[in-house]
């Protein structure tokens, strides 16, 4: 088998593996943010996290396929680590980006849930003494 080929091969196990492994940890730890997010309802938490998931499946595997070309030909063992560890570097990069990116969505979708589902201020039974004069 072409030295090429193999680079190739075991870049996609890698990159498939690991693209799963953080889908998978990213869909168990958001259920708890969908959770707060959408305290209302009990199926749009999961309905939600599911397509996350999808999304993040869809952008990552994209990525790590038009990522697999290489501008170069493989001869040695020492260029096929060379270049797994390039292209497994940036897929790891991409994949962590596309983590803080949803942890950031689910965050900032918490805090307007928490915003809109707070408890209404209460109006005020009187006033301090003295400040009646400054009105």
């Amino acid at each position: 088998m072409d030295l090429t080929v193999l680079t190739y091969v075991i870049y996609l196990l890698i990159s498939v593996v690991l693209t799963v492994w953080v889908a998978r940890t990213l869909s168990r730890a958001g259920r708890v943010f969908l959770a707060q997010v959408f305290p209302d309802s009990e199926q749009l938490p999961e309905a939600v996290n599911h397509l996350l998931v999808v999304g993040f499946y869809l952008v990552n595997l994209g990525f790590v396929s038009l990522y697999l070309k290489s501008g170069s030909t493989t001869d040695t063992a020492r260029q096929v680590f060379e270049g797994l560890s390039v292209k497994e570097g940036v897929v790891l990069l991409v994949l962590g980006g596309m983590h803080l990116g949803n942890v950031f969505v689910l965050n900032k979708l918490r805090s307007s849930s928490r915003r809109d589902h707070g408890i209404p201020p209460i109006p005020p039974t009187g006033y301090l003494a003295g400040a009646e004069a400054e009105l």
